[in-house]
């Protein structure tokens, strides 16, 4: 991927992180009920993680943008696509905001991301929460001072191709 792309739906806009938007990504992500539902986000989130978040956003095998509506281009979440090329494969993951909780945008944005990574980057597979479940890893990760399971959940082109 060597540009980032901007992707649209009926009420979203996908688009790559500039440093314009530290001042909306702190007050999102800096939430513990968005920390504690993410791998990746620390809690306490800080200026310095959104800088270096944007560090890491830069990475070509990852494709990172934010999600903003299309009527005000507020900024409301985030989501990616880690790409496995070799293997051609994926992992999906996004996090939305609290107020934004409960409104179907997380579904909007995921099968925009997964229509692009099958259709675009011709991937075989995408892997998530939320989709076909494939197992559980016991006792994977340690997350706010606990142990925690991981759950594995995937879809392949083919079932993508046919769903309804």
């Amino acid at each position: 991927m060597s540009t980032q792309p901007t992707l649209e739906t009926a009420r979203l806009r996908l688009r790559p992180y500039t440093e314009a938007d530290i001042p909306e990504l702190l007050p999102l992500t800096g939430t513990r009920e968005v920390a504690a539902t993410t791998l990746r986000i620390a809690h306490p989130y800080t200026e310095q993680d959104a800088k270096a978040f944007l560090q890491l956003a830069k990475d070509p095998d990852k494709l990172w943008l934010a999600i903003t509506l299309r009527s005000d281009a507020r900024q409301i979440g985030g989501i990616v696509l880690r790409v496995e090329k070799h293997h051609q494969h994926a992992e999906l993951g996004y996090w939305l905001g609290v107020p934004f909780w409960g409104h179907g945008y997380a579904t909007e944005a995921a099968n925009e991301m997964v229509r692009y990574g099958f259709d675009t980057l011709a991937l075989h597979r995408i892997f998530a929460s939320h989709f076909k479940h494939e197992g559980c890893q016991r006792e994977h990760l340690r997350k706010m001072g606990s142990v925690r399971r991981l759950e594995l959940y995937g879809i392949l082109r083919r079932e993508w191709e046919i769903r309804e």
